[in-house]
């Protein structure tokens, strides 16, 4: 499959490169291109600069915006959420019908500094309010829940008996989704229904992040037993 993945932080490569090794033609997106290349500091969440993870991946191409939604069947938001339809803005609405927007940005707000809050948050998500702003795209909120190494290695905690949601409206969409969290490794896939569960699953960072707190690491995940 013909991936986009947008996003050059942490979550972004560690998915491109999980894709590549699937066998998926990735190819990462970027506001600007050269000026990505150029960067030679750690991301504000740390990592590697991108340039340095580049070099290590050249089987993944760098594009901007526009053009890899453009040549892509399937596109992975993994920009930071107060970010991300300004992102998708930027690829086109064009580019992005009909196609599949895997989401696994939150809107974290950190006006008020750390932990940040969620904006929005109970009555609406970036899940749906990308799906408003993109009705021709077929939006499907995941692996948001987890941090950037399990989204990619479920096994590395756990053995991976840990859960991941999808929800979006799209039921053939989510089964798309679906087959590629299993290609991941992922096992226990709940859906959740609508795209306007994603409120549940984005309210789970806060108490994610204060387990995070908790544990002094974010190697951890969240199991539904039933």
């Amino acid at each position: 499959m013909k991936i986009a993945v947008f996003g050059t932080g942490m979550v972004g490569p560690s998915v491109a490169g999980a894709l590549v090794k699937l066998g998926h033609d990735v190819v990462v997106g970027t506001r600007d291109p050269q000026a990505t290349l150029t960067r030679t500091g750690a991301g504000p969440t740390g990592g590697i600069p991108f340039a340095q993870w580049h070099a290590e991946h050249s089987d993944v191409s760098l594009a901007t915006f526009a053009e890899a939604a453009a040549g892509s069947e399937l596109i992975v938001n993994a920009t930071n959420g107060d970010g991300s339809l300004a992102a998708l803005r930027a690829a086109g609405a064009a580019n992005l019908a009909g196609k599949v927007i895997m989401d696994l940005a939150n809107p974290l707000d950190f006006s008020q500094g750390f932990p940040p809050s969620l904006n929005p948050v109970n009555t609406d998500s970036l899940g749906e309010q990308i799906q408003r702003a993109f009705p021709g795209a077929r939006v499907v909120k995941t692996l948001n829940t987890m941090n950037a190494r399990l989204m990619v290695d479920p096994g590395s905690v756990a053995g991976g008996d840990h859960s991941v949601f999808v929800s979006g409206d799209d039921a053939e969409a989510k089964t798309v989704v679906a087959g590629l969290l299993a290609d991941l490794g992922h096992r226990d896939i709940i859906d959740l229904g609508g795209i306007s569960t994603a409120r549940g699953t984005e309210m789970l960072l806060p108490i994610w992040l204060r387990l995070m707190g908790a544990f002094g690491n974010a190697d951890f995940n969240f199991k539904i037993a039933r």
